[in-house]
């Protein structure tokens, strides 16, 4: 027997592709140069002044400590997104959440509270996890092999382990039938796992984290702590509950019910229990930016455009990668700003404008080091934005000679 789609949740948040393959590896120099611009913690930032001069407007963001003590300052002059210029705080209690009844859902994770964006929400070691089979194509994961890595996992665990795990819900497809034992668990696992790095997780505590299309929080895995890890993508008051996404959301209210079918529920989340009107506004917004995103992002390059076509080309895309993170503000997608604000910056460099450059690059990796400072993705967005810093502080000189 073959289990026909993957393991509940193994689809990634959102689209995370590889760096383009025309830009250049990131060099150790390179990484050397750009540490010397700032100094980090691991999760909250902090910055500190480079030898080298920054641009004024920029200098007052980078010269901001992020501790305990002290929070970003307001990017108001900077007109970064209101999400972006809430300040940061310190993490409190080690456990901000507990789990409790959720109206219409079963149990669900809730605030003990208030989180202010990139606060971690919890971080948990996986229960369970294998190295599973090869995944094929319209033919999936062979169950028989599935349910013995899983059943050899759980067997190791304490009794206590073991009850967490076999609490949690297990939706059945159509013809099946509430089992014990093996087929139990089996049934658990593929309601309840994530993809953690190249194998499969089963983390009783995030998998209480119900989904919704517009989700408050994100989450990744991190491979050197081996725990996925939550955190706040907007303001989480006290009370309010945490949402996750189980599936893409760059598709339309009828494509994603679809997809959450073989979880066995309805969404009635904020985006998909709108009116008429807006649910189709979303799902044109939604539509618009997964095209832009499939236009762009093939396209990403630094090589300077040489002829005048060419200018004229980057100069649209840069205007359209400006169009597209204005929609993804508008359908509040946090967990695709980084993606987004990366394209935008790359684009400006391209043209030229490194002030923008600069400053989109910055937003992304801001983003980033929220969460993953140790990241591929973290340490390129901090070459990137060293690169344009440094021609910014370049072009602003230049003009200043001209002058003189």
């Amino acid at each position: 027997m073959q289990l026909e789609v993957s393991m509940k949740r193994v689809s990634v948040s959102y689209h995370e592709p590889d760096a383009p393959q025309h830009f250049k590896k990131t060099t150790p120099e390179e990484l050397r140069l750009v540490k010397n611009f700032f100094a980090f913690s691991t999760f909250k930032m902090k910055f500190s002044i480079a030898v080298l001069p920054f641009p004024a407007l920029f200098s007052s963001l980078v010269t901001a400590s992020v501790t305990c003590a002290h929070s970003i300052p307001p990017f108001h002059h900077l007109q970064f997104p209101t999400w972006l210029s809430s300040n940061h705080s310190c993490n409190g209690s080690p456990h901000p959440w507990n789990v409790q009844s959720s109206p219409g859902k079963g149990l669900g994770v809730f605030a003990t509270q208030t989180l202010e964006i990139g606060d971690i929400v919890l971080q948990e070691a996986p229960a369970i996890k294998i190295t599973p089979p090869e995944f094929r194509d319209g033919v999936g994961y062979p169950l028989d092999t599935i349910g013995l890595l899983a059943r050899e996992a759980f067997e190791a665990l304490a009794d206590d382990a073991q009850a967490e795990v076999l609490a949690l819900h297990a939706h059945l497809f159509d013809g099946e039938k509430v089992k014990a034992g093996n087929e139990q668990l089996i049934s658990i696992f593929r309601s309840n796992a994530y993809n953690t790095g190249k194998q499969i997780g089963l983390f009783p505590k995030i998998a209480r984290i119900n989904h919704s299309c517009r989700p408050n929080t994100s989450y990744f895995w991190s491979e050197r702590l081996n725990k996925r890890i939550v955190y706040a993508t907007r303001r989480i008051e006290e009370g309010e509950e945490f949402s996750v996404t189980y599936i893409p959301l760059l598709l339309s209210q009828e494509e994603r019910q679809k997809r959450l079918n073989q979880y066995g529920f309805k969404c009635g989340c904020e985006a998909c229990a709108a009116r008429d009107e807006d649910l189709e506004t979303s799902n044109t917004r939604r539509k618009q930016i997964r095209d832009l995103f499939n236009d762009l992002e093939p396209k990403l390059t630094l090589d300077k455009p040489k002829t005048v076509v060419a200018k004229k080309k980057a100069q649209r895309m840069a205007e359209e990668g400006l169009q597209l993170v204005q929609l993804i503000e508008e359908e509040g997608l946090a967990d695709y700003f980084a993606q987004a604000y990366r394209l935008v910056a790359i684009t400006h460099a391209r043209i030229e404008d490194w002030q923008p450059a600069a400053m989109w690059a910055h937003k992304s990796y801001q983003i980033r080091m929220m969460a993953d400072s140790e990241a591929e993705e973290t340490k390129e967005m901090e070459v990137l934005l060293g690169r344009f810093i440094a021609s910014w502080n370049d072009s602003l000189a230049r003009k200043s000679n001209s002058k003189r």
